[in-house]
């Protein structure tokens, strides 16, 4: 199984430092940078499975690169981490920037692994559906050529579904 990518977003190089070592000692490869701007560089080099990032006072700033992110990738798990406690019309404000997870500093280190790895499911689940759904539409595609060529009119998508799944008689 391939290695999954962590971006960790903060300021404070002691948080950078915590998370890189305890994520890299879980067999993630971690990427720590200290701002927005180094950020969106690693997402242009690497592909990033999750990111981990801090609320921060320019948070503005924050919402957009994750809104940003979410629109090229869209898939990605996003945990914020925070000192400060929001009021609850903020809270909504953030969690509507596509972050899937929102914690108040301190957290442990095994709440965040947790965490994580669930995002991690999630992300692989998106995935894959994406990919099966793709599939089945050109499926699809194909079935509705080969009708068209052998003279046919091409089925409704789901007409095995009209009748609860029984035959038709």
């Amino acid at each position: 199984m391939a290695k999954e990518t962590i971006l960790v977003l903060d300021k404070e190089f002691h948080t950078q430092f915590t998370l890189k070592t305890v994520l890299e000692g879980e067999k993630y490869i971690v990427l720590a940078v200290d701002s927005i701007k180094r950020a969106f560089q690693n997402f242009q080099e690497f592909e990033v499975s999750g990111l981990i990032t801090e609320y921060r006072i320019d948070h503005s700033e924050t919402s957009e690169m994750v809104r940003e992110l979410k629109k090229s990738f869209p898939e990605l798990y996003v945990m914020m981490l925070t000192h400060e406690s929001l009021e609850e019309k903020e809270y909504r404000r953030t969690m509507s920037s596509g972050i899937d997870d929102f914690f108040l500093k301190p957290i442990s280190v095994e709440k965040i692994l947790i965490h994580l790895k669930k995002g991690l499911r999630q992300r692989k689940i998106l995935i894959q559906k994406k990919r099966l759904e793709q599939r089945l539409s050109e499926i699809r595609a194909n079935r509705n050529v080969r009708e068209a060529a052998m003279g046919r009119e091409s089925l409704p998508p789901h007409k095995s579904f009209t009748t609860g799944g029984r035959p038709n008689c």
